[in-house]
């Protein structure tokens, strides 16, 4: 079985972080975010990442220029994180182990989570893992559905969710560990019959789940790793994480 890859998905501009750098490389306590996802992957087993990159791709190859281990492709049009993943076909047409896919916004990835996620896929083998965390304040995510048995049933939107699925505190933290040829089965099957015309990756767990394929949500991931920057008050909040973080370890 091929050793595990990563799809680190980075091709976003920010709008909102007010900053003409990519997304992705807007420091975050002088560092651009993305070298803390890399690092994170590289302690926690993963060796190969394919980082997508789109919005001036030019400086994030050149930015990235030497780190081990890091291959690119392009999406020229971002249409979705399921259209980002595809961007990687080629790179993955062969690969049988496991994919992570994770996003280049999230530089609070822990190590020890990766490593969790991969040890459950060497474990018993999914078409798909997702890593899911609890959250106080679940507004904003994704909801982990689960159904008889505590067995996974399905992520649900926000925008989408009943009163009851709201209430839910479990929820999806972009963090996936896919078997390769699933994941690319998968991709093909995603539709962009959607509001934003767009092709989720998110999708992608319910599809294989619908085509009785096995399907794990594992409560792995901490509080901390669902922040995800978007905004300068995002940013804020984790860098202050990362302080905080730093002194308790000292």
């Amino acid at each position: 079985m091929s050793a595990p890859v990563a799809v680190v998905m980075a091709a976003g501009k920010g709008t909102r972080m007010k900053s003409e750098l990519p997304k992705v490389l807007v420091p975050v306590c002088e560092r651009p975010m993305i070298e803390y996802v890399l690092e994170a992957l590289a302690a926690g087993g993963v060796e190969r990442h394919l980082v997508v990159v789109g919005h001036r791709a030019d400086l994030v190859r050149e930015t990235l220029d030497g780190w081990t281990g890091v291959e690119f492709a392009l999406q020229s049009e971002q249409l979705g994180t399921g259209h980002a993943v595809m961007m990687c076909r080629e790179l993955l047409q062969d690969h049988d182990g496991a994919v992570l896919v994770v996003a280049g916004d999230s530089p609070l990835m822990q190590c020890d989570s990766i490593a969790a996620l991969l040890a459950e896929f060497d474990r018993e083998p999914a078409a798909c893992i997702l890593g899911t965390g609890y959250r106080d304040d679940p507004h904003g995510f994704g909801r982990i559905v689960r159904g008889a048995g505590g067995q996974f049933d399905v992520i649900v939107e926000e925008k989408d969710a009943t009163d009851q699925q709201r209430a839910i505190t479990e929820v999806n933290l972009s963090c996936y560990v896919f078997n390769g040829q699933d994941l690319l089965w998968a991709l093909d099957q995603l539709s962009n019959d959607n509001k934003q015309r767009e092709y989720y990756v998110t999708d992608c767990p319910g599809i294989l789940k619908d085509a009785g394929k096995r399907v794990v949500a594992l409560d792995v991931l901490k509080p901390c790793e669902a922040l995800s920057i978007n905004t300068m008050d995002d940013l804020a909040a984790v860098e202050a994480e990362m302080r905080s973080s730093t002194r308790s370890e000292a």
